[in-house]
């Protein structure tokens, strides 16, 4: 199975490359998607602490996506890891936020940085006030409990407005720029 090499090698090479901005007077969090077998391996956080000690790279420019579903596969476990990557200044962010088990009385116990509001309710915004009020909600949440919210799939004007009115600050999608190659990153 590949996935725990392969992951590895992103954390790595991510981490390599911030540091290379960092070191060009770009500041930049890079975000990394975890799988769930990479995540409940025993020392996940022993591999993040040895990549960012490899790379010097500050932990607070390391954001790691988690989906709800890995987070509930094992509470305590997921809390201590959780835990202890926080106290290392890694960010923590739960991606799709909405689409998996959404139990909000564990949301309180998990040390998270940022909601990522899952794209399926971002699509219709403005077009279907059930998807209006869940978005809401859970910008609303989020600020409570002091956590940023960014919203995924933003690919219309409509869509951002709405966002902006409700204070969501932080938004990725189409709208705004389609997945690029480093190069074109770098012209920008």
């Amino acid at each position: 199975n590949l996935i725990i090499p392969l992951g590895e090698w992103i954390i790595r090479e991510t981490c390599k490359q911030n540091k290379k901005w960092k070191d060009m007077g770009i500041t930049l969090t890079s975000a990394v998607n975890i799988s769930a077998k990479q995540f409940l391996r025993s020392n996940i956080v022993d591999l993040i602490e040895n990549i960012l000690d490899e790379t010097n790279l500050n932990p607070k420019y390391l954001e790691l996506e988690l989906t709800e579903t890995i987070l509930m596969q094992d509470i305590e476990k997921t809390i201590t890891i959780l835990n202890r990557l926080k106290k290392m200044g890694v960010k923590i962010s739960i991606d799709d936020f909405g689409t998996g088990y959404s139990s909000l009385s564990y949301l309180k116990r998990f040390p998270i940085d940022q909601l990522k509001i899952d794209k399926s309710f971002v699509q219709d915004l403005s077009l279907n006030s059930s998807d209006d009020a869940i978005v809401t909600a859970i910008i609303a949440i989020a600020q409570k409990l002091d956590m940023k919210v960014i919203a995924e799939g933003v690919e219309t004007i409509n869509q951002s407005e709405f966002l902006k009115e409700k204070k969501c600050s932080l938004a990725q999608g189409y709208l705004y720029y389609k997945p690029m190659s480093l190069t074109q990153l770098m012209s920008l």
